[in-house]
């Protein structure tokens, strides 16, 4: 498969398939990876107070709340389409930032919007 290639119409991701079993890996390597830090910095704090805690303890807990929910798609066989404008999103993307919800255009407009 090339960079280029995108999933999503054609049912690459219908529950089952051997892209969503590989998206599922790499969507629960993702938690775990992000619970484990979430762990660290909920523990007892040592030394020198860490003023970004607070902030950095609200976007790990944010980005489980959208690895959930992008595991909910992969279920619903949903994953893979921008919710903005229903197109696949480009495999690389996904392959970066697996719980991705938006293609890069609508992410775009998305922050736009913030």
């Amino acid at each position: 498969m090339t960079a280029n290639t995108v999933h999503g119409t054609s049912g690459e991701y219908s529950p089952g398939s051997t892209a969503a079993r590989q998206a599922r890996e790499r969507l629960e390597r993702e938690r775990r990876n992000r619970a484990a830090q979430l762990i660290v910095l909920e523990g007892p704090d040592e030394g020198q107070p860490d003023e970004t805690a607070p902030g950095r303890l609200d976007t790990l807990r944010r980005t489980l709340e959208e690895i959930e929910e992008a595991l909910g798609r992969l279920e619903e066989g949903r994953y893979g389409l921008c919710e903005g404008c229903g197109k696949p999103i480009p495999e690389g993307r996904l392959e970066i930032l697996p719980y991705a919800r938006f293609c890069v255009v609508c992410q775009q407009r998305q922050r736009g919007r913030a």
